[in-house]
């Protein structure tokens, strides 16, 4: 036997929650997986305080401007809002000496609810409890805030004082932010005296509707009819409220001119591209109309289409010379919940960003993989159609994670593959134990097939590990998030830059 055996590269040093050999990521990349991909609610494999604390540690070993970055990112590009405050707060606690934290508060802070947030959860990381919960407010995070307050109207501050722990009186009491004039100090007043005008909102109007008495279904039925009608027609429902009430303004059975108003909001270019909604947010809403019946629910399923088209206007896809795969994993694990609130699954969002992504190539050939790998073959226009056509059919390759099966079939067939497209949690391992694993699978199909070939892993989870070495020389990426933004990070590869390099062009 010899010992002094050669040191062999891109071995993996680590194993993921399988219990499969897997290899680890760089403080950064992993940090920004751990973001792009959090809830901080528990998921299959972590819970969310585990989720916490290694976002915690990871930005104790990053630079502080690339956290900011990160922060802004997640914030403004993966319209996310409580893990960006979760970064600020970390930093306020281990960055000294310049206004970074202030400047990076003030940008990630845009509605007045996430200045309690923020201090709600400042309060928890310092173990603040009973009356001294707020007290000994960081200098940074005061000055942020104080810029963030002089930001929001009346109507805004309303709106968004809610019920909680840490109330915006008490955060205008602790920040001390100056008026800008006489009419803000004015609306200070007010939100101390609890003053402040009822909001005209669609929650406010329904709640009132909802405290009358009716004398018969009919008539309260008429009247949530022609409150919707009112709603719709003042132009003050905004883009998200009016895409989570399909159902109850189709169960309203508001007249046919008004529903032909709504599918034009919905179709909307310049509306979707304002609403900054993530991709998975349509196909939620989709399946919630699509259980319906009804002469409307026809145009509003197509109105969603073009929605979902209009919300990755900027996405290009490949060309015609291009030979693309995309693989959605639809293992256990991937029928989690992104959040508590929601019944959109990890593998929802999946498989919605890779029928987005076959929608503009011209080459696709499209599957799923658990204990098997199959492929479907599907027209390239109807996305969420689509997407409810592999959600119907996921049981016919079982549950596992075997992504190597993938790969596997492309080298045995000896297809010349471009870009391979895995949409996975990256916890992938082989049920049928084998031997057999994606690492061996990759090194030698672009051995044997296709040296040129890219393997892409779109990290839907954000665990920390990933089941190849994310390397440019052995032609593989990592590209982490639920949003379309994803995209932007794969054109930023394709130009031969990182998946950090979009967050690099951010300026604090």
């Amino acid at each position: 036997m010899r010992f002094n055996l050669p040191f062999r590269k891109n071995q993996p040093n680590a194993v993921n929650h399988e219990g499969a050999a897997a290899y680890t990521l760089t403080p950064q990349l992993e940090l920004y997986a751990a973001v792009a991909t959090a809830a901080l609610s528990d998921q299959f494999y972590e819970k969310a305080s585990t989720r916490l604390a290694r976002l915690r540690e990871l930005v104790a070993q990053c630079e502080p401007l690339f956290v900011a970055q990160l922060a802004v990112y997640a914030r403004e590009q993966m319209y996310l809002r409580s893990v960006p405050l979760v970064l600020a707060v970390e930093l306020a606690r281990l960055h000294r000496g310049d206004n970074l934290v202030s400047r990076l508060v003030a940008r990630i802070v845009q509605r007045p609810d996430e200045i309690t947030e923020l201090l709600a959860f400042y309060a928890q990381a310092n173990g603040r409890t009973g009356v001294k919960t707020l007290n000994r407010l960081s200098k940074q995070l005061q000055k942020g805030l104080a810029l963030s307050f002089n930001r929001f109207d009346g109507y805004q501050l309303a709106k968004y004082d809610r019920a909680g722990a840490v109330r915006l009186r008490d955060a205008l009491f602790l920040v001390h932010p100056a008026a800008k004039n006489a009419e803000q100090q004015a609306l200070f007043d007010q939100l101390v005296a609890g003053t402040l005008p009822t909001p005209y909102t669609w929650e406010t109007e329904l709640s009132a509707l909802g405290q009358v008495s009716y004398a018969t279904p009919d008539e309260r039925a008429a009247a949530f009819r022609q409150k919707w009608e009112e709603l719709l027609a003042s132009g003050k429902l905004g883009y998200m409220a009016l895409l989570r009430n399909l159902r109850n303004i189709l169960e309203a059975d508001v007249a046919a001119e008004t529903m032909v108003e709504v599918c034009a909001a919905l179709a909307d270019r310049q509306a979707v591209a304002r609403s900054k909604q993530l991709p998975f947010r349509f196909l939620a809403a989709y399946r919630e109309v699509k259980a319906l019946q009804g002469g409307h629910v026809a145009a509003v399923l197509t109105a969603l289409e073009d929605a979902i088209a209009h919300s990755v206007a900027n996405l290009h896809g490949f060309g015609p010379e291009t030979r693309v795969v995309v693989a959605c994993d639809v293992s256990g694990s991937m029928q989690q919940p992104v959040s508590q609130r929601s019944k959109v699954l990890l593998y929802d969002v999946g498989l919605v960003l890779g029928m987005l992504l076959q929608s503009r190539c011209q080459h696709v050939t499209a599957g799923m993989f658990g204990n098997t790998w199959k492929v479907l073959s599907l027209p390239r226009g109807p996305v969420l159609r689509n997407v409810n056509e592999f959600y119907r059919r996921e049981g016919e390759v079982g549950y596992a994670t075997n992504g190597h099966l993938v790969v596997r079939d492309l080298r045995q067939r000896r297809e010349v593959a471009d870009k391979v497209m895995l949409f996975t949690d990256c916890q992938l391992w082989n049920s049928a134990s084998d031997g057999n694993t994606l690492v061996q699978e990759w090194a030698a199909y672009r051995r044997e097939v296709a040296p040129q070939a890219r393997l892409y892993l779109f990290d839907l989870a954000g665990h920390g590990t990933s089941p190849l070495d994310v390397r440019a020389e052995h032609g593989v990426a990592l590209i982490a998030g639920w949003s379309d933004k994803v995209f932007d990070v794969l054109a930023a590869l394709e130009s031969g830059g990182s998946a950090l390099t979009e967050l690099e062009k951010i300026e604090l």
